[in-house]
């Protein structure tokens, strides 16, 4: 999946774009916890890795 897929995902579902880190974006999802996103631009993004965001972001799939 693209990383531009991930975040029509994340923002369906609640989540909430937090700021900007060095390396990644931290998100908030809709219960107030934070996890990191990743900024790949138009590159893929490997399973394990959108998997454990899908998790962390409170989205099953």
């Amino acid at each position: 999946m693209k990383y531009s897929e991930l975040l029509k995902i994340l923002l369906k579902h609640g989540c909430k774009l937090h700021h900007h880190g060095n390396r990644h974006d931290i998100w908030i999802n809709r219960d107030g916890k934070q996890f990191p996103g990743p900024r790949h631009g138009a590159k893929e993004i490997s399973t394990p890795t959108l998997n454990s965001i899908l998790k962390q972001a409170g989205i099953k799939q």
